[in-house]
């Protein structure tokens, strides 16, 4: 999801709670105690869930599940939220959890600094969530700060956080003052990055990230490749996309990934942008790059050079991203796959490079929350 960064007029794409999960554990190793007896130690085995994989034949799309927010089981139709590399923090759609008088078109309407209705936290902590591809086409998701136990995943597999903080949004409008229906913008951003910071210094940020997976092992997490076999206009379930908890050997030289760390920013935390330069019909530009699972069917290159109007590439085009860090990616654009646009980062506003989720079909893409780092690896 394409999602609007106040730091440095980029314009980009788009604590430690505990979780409640049974996680199985194996043999480390054994040492000597101070009494001298033989103990065990152990390390535990990293996480796995699954996603769902839909294609609709113009797009595709990554969903997680969340079944249950508060003290509420989520409508099936409604636990569906968009799987999201580009964004940071969970942002959820407040009319199934509130009753319908709670909620207008000015806001969530409460007495006091805040209050608990279905087992959810909800604050006087309000803010805006922007979304975009440049500054033509930015949409606005108004809403709280808010507080529950939110299950994540379904009986295929799910982990429990105790008290996540998110976004209770209650009206989303387009960059042309359209409001969008309900629960279009429900949306689970994995990044490292803070999607809102509120006035009391509070912010939202990868849910992954409150997630402790257990002794020996890194807090962050590492995708599969996902391939195009699975995907089904309903949506598929595919299970073990996702590992939670990097083991020593996920991190190490040897892994594959190539790492680069990331940049903190004041208010904005560790958004997973990196740098590269970007070769297209002969031409070759530096820019910022991000990789987005939230944006399909178009990659969006950020030229400083390029078109003032934005401009679709032709078939056939060759496109190649190098990057300084030893990691490079390259795809040709098709008449379905790759679809790319071009634009002049001066007239857009933007200088960070937004590659779709046509990466991830063949490529493996990780986030170490406890180093700050993001890794990528050619499959």
């Amino acid at each position: 999801m394409t999602r609007i960064h106040t730091i440095k007029s980029l314009l980009v794409i788009s604590g430690s709670f505990l979780l409640l999960l049974a996680a199985s554990c194996k043999k480390d190793k054994v040492g000597t105690g101070i009494s001298g007896v033989k103990t065990t130690s152990t390390i535990a085995t990293p996480t796995k869930l699954g996603l769902y994989e839909a294609d609709s034949s113009i797009y595709k799309e990554l969903i997680t599940v969340i079944s249950k927010i508060g003290t509420v089981n989520i409508p099936v139709n409604n636990q569906a939220l968009i799987f999201d590399t580009g964004s940071g923090g969970m942002v959820y759609d407040g009319s199934d959890l509130l009753p319908a008088s709670m909620i207008t078109t000015a806001g969530i309407t409460f007495t006091g600094d805040s209050t608990i209705v279905n087992g959810i936290t909800i604050t006087k902590q309000t803010s805006i969530v922007q979304y975009g591809a440049d500054a033509n086409t930015i949409d606005k998701v108004y809403g709280n700060l808010a507080y529950a136990p939110v299950t994540i995943g379904d009986a295929n597999g799910n982990i429990v956080v105790k008290r996540l903080p998110f976004f209770l949004y209650y009206k989303a409008v387009s960059a042309k003052g359209v409001t969008y229906p309900k629960h279009d913008f429900d949306t689970f951003g994995v990044s490292e990055e803070y999607d809102i910071t509120f006035s009391n210094g509070e912010h939202i940020t990868s849910p992954f990230s409150y997630f402790d997976p257990g002794v020996g092992l890194t807090r962050g997490f590492k995708m599969a490749a996902i391939g195009i076999s699975n995907f089904t206009l309903r949506g598929n379930y595919v299970p073990g996309v996702i590992t939670l908890g990097l083991t020593a050997a996920d991190l190490s030289a040897s892994s594959g990934f190539a790492f680069k760390s990331l940049s903190f920013f004041a208010g904005d935390g560790y958004a997973p942008i990196v740098p590269a330069s970007i070769t297209y019909s002969g031409k070759t530009f530096s820019t910022q790059v991000i990789y987005d699972t939230g944006t399909e069917p178009y990659s969006y290159l950020q030229d400083p050079n390029g078109p003032t109007a934005l401009t679709l590439l032709p078939v056939s085009t060759p496109v190649t991203v190098a990057a300084t860090y030893g990691f490079n990616y390259a795809f040709t654009t098709t008449a379905t796959e790759n679809l790319t646009y071009v634009e002049n980062s001066k007239s857009s506003g933007s200088t960070v490079s937004i590659i779709s989720l046509e990466f991830f079909l063949n490529n493996e893409y990780m986030l170490d929350f406890t180093n700050h780092q993001l890794g990528l690896k050619n499959n």
